[in-house]
């Protein structure tokens, strides 16, 4: 894990929550195209120290929640308001180098906390993931994995928040 110095994510502004997640304020060239990510260096005292994270979430707008692996309590995690987050060298680029295989046997939730169903299988479509998900009742559903309708994803937990279009289940069933 490299520490790039030259892309600052964000500044660390809040403890989100009682269970340790973070608020980042996003720099204005990450508002848009957020990345998914692995790992961050939080400036600490002028040095940089590597995270790994757990759960992310990207509300939309300028605003990041994150969630980092050891650091599940707001006293842990109330000394970081304020740090700047940097990104590692790994993290430059948009899929930052996670294989999607990863996600199998992952929880699909949609934006309504409903359980869609269990990722069995990733398709590799030119331009376009496709997750397979069997659904509570044992069907088969198809399901674009793409950054716009991933809300967040808990790596710990294994649950991937989607929201998906109107219609999109529809079709599939």
């Amino acid at each position: 894990m490299a520490y790039n110095a030259t892309i600052l994510l964000g500044k660390i502004t809040k403890v989100h929550r009682s269970d340790g997640i973070v608020t980042v304020k996003l720099e204005k060239n990450f508002t848009e195209d957020i990345l998914i990510l692995e790992s961050v260096f939080l400036e600490i005292e002028g040095n940089p120290v590597p995270f790994i994270i757990n759960e992310s979430d990207h509300p939309g707008g300028d605003i990041l929640k994150l969630r980092f692996d050891g650091y599940d309590k707001p006293e842990k995690v109330s000394e970081f308001t304020g740090c700047r987050v940097f990104l590692t060298s790994g993290n430059a680029s948009k899929n930052s180098g996670r294989d999607p295989n990863d996600l199998k046997e992952y929880k699909v939730q949609l934006a309504d906390n409903s359980l869609l169903g269990i990722v069995t299988g990733i398709i590799d479509n030119p331009g376009q993931s496709l997750l397979r998900v069997k659904t509570k009742e044992g069907k088969e559903i198809l399901v674009p994995l793409h950054e716009d309708l991933v809300l967040g994803i808990d790596k710990r937990k294994k649950i991937i928040k989607m929201d998906l279009p109107e219609g999109l289940l529809e079709i599939n069933l």
